[in-house]
């Protein structure tokens, strides 16, 4: 055989060979890429997205588009030259995949947690729009899920409105772990609740707690991690609204929506065109008091938003500087810290006047 057949022979085997390796080896990482983005104001599967019963609602135009990050599924594992592939394209970002998946969580734990925040930033969201515009609506500190086989299981139940611990008046949920925390393992917490049913009753008519409370003595334990007193139990909040409220959007977990639900909201309830016709798209969670909090795979988000037409992205503050790092072309990237911050972006663009707006810079 000439020596020229068999080299090209040998180079062919050897990447043949490089080529399988590269499809069977696995590696621990998965990848992140651009997600479908959805308008706020329009319809997601035929169905629209804000969806609001019992008060007028107004027209709108423009986009006000919530955005996401596609993922590797976590029963899926990489193979090497996929990981390759991801590393060298400009879209995608590949990361070790217990940052996404870490090994003591299961993957239906995850879905769980990620239909929980999704389902939590829409409260917040409707909490915030809300109160932006002068509804009221109203709150009471819950206890939002029981621990199996803890110590309050049987004792206090999903939904009992959380009036009192240890005679302390409890009005935020972060109040409940504090107060049982200055107990010692072991001792009793004396719970003031109103049962369930009779909370809600209350909640969805607007009125005031009913005073027929109930004192629930419940024994702590050692937590695992650290030996701290607990229960057994999540505080939480469950909110009423002057009207319903329903936010249609399946396949879409985390709680990254939450700002641009808000502004949906807004626009929808409100006379003035909140965009007049531009295209706006953005991210970042948001609490009841309009906090806007910082996510993942925004640079991923960012090319998402672009793709679908967007001239201006609204972006958590906390992420500005990876966000800037990287700005599809023809995208202006506007740092938000807060609800009203958003609303005062928008003003800009609506006005035709950006130019003293808060710009996202890479540090």
């Amino acid at each position: 055989m000439p020596r020229r057949t068999a080299t090209l022979l040998t180079s062919t085997l050897l990447l043949i060979g490089l080529l399988c390796a590269g499809v069977l080896i696995h590696v621990p990482y998965a990848e992140m890429s651009p997600g479908p983005t959805v308008n706020t104001l329009g319809e997601h599967d035929g169905e629209p997205v804000l969806n609001i019963k019992g008060e007028e609602t107004y027209e709108t135009s423009g986009h006000l588009n919530m955005t996401t990050v596609r993922v590797t599924g976590v029963s899926y594992r990489m193979n090497l030259l996929e990981a390759v592939y991801g590393w060298l394209s400009d879209d995608s970002a590949v990361v070790p995949y217990e940052s996404l998946y870490p090994d003591d969580v299961s993957a239906d734990q995850v879905e769980e947690q990620n239909a929980e925040e999704f389902t939590a930033s829409q409260e917040s969201a409707k909490v915030a729009a809300l109160e932006e515009l002068g509804y009221e609506v109203g709150s009471q500190t819950i206890v939002a899920a029981v621990v199996v086989d803890g110590p309050a299981e049987g004792r206090l139940h999903a939904g009992d409105a959380i009036v009192a611990v240890d005679g302390t008046e409890v009005t935020e949920p972060g109040q409940v772990a504090d107060l049982v925390t200055e107990r010692e393992p072991g001792e009793d917490v004396v719970f003031t609740v109103v049962p369930a049913e009779e909370a809600q009753a209350a909640l969805e008519a607007g009125e005031e707690l009913p005073g027929g409370t109930e004192d629930v003595t419940v024994t702590t334990e050692p937590a695992p991690d650290d030996q701290r007193a607990i229960v057994g139990i999540q505080a939480g909040v469950s909110h009423s609204f002057p009207f319903e409220i329903e936010i249609e959007l399946a396949d879409v977990g985390g709680p990254s929506a939450g700002l641009m639900f808000a502004l949906g909201l807004i626009d929808r309830l409100t006379e003035d065109d909140l965009t007049d016709g531009a295209f706006v798209a953005g991210t970042g969670t948001i609490d009841a008091e309009g906090t806007v909090g910082p996510i993942g795979g925004v640079s991923q988000k960012t090319i998402a938003a672009r793709d679908a037409g967007a001239d201006f992205f609204l972006t958590p503050e906390e992420n500005c500087a990876v966000a800037a790092l990287d700005v599809p072309e023809g995208l202006t990237l506007l740092s938000v810290g807060t609800l009203d911050d958003a609303l005062d972006a928008l003003a800009g663009i609506r006005e035709g006047d950006t130019s003293d707006l808060p710009r996202c810079e890479a540090r």
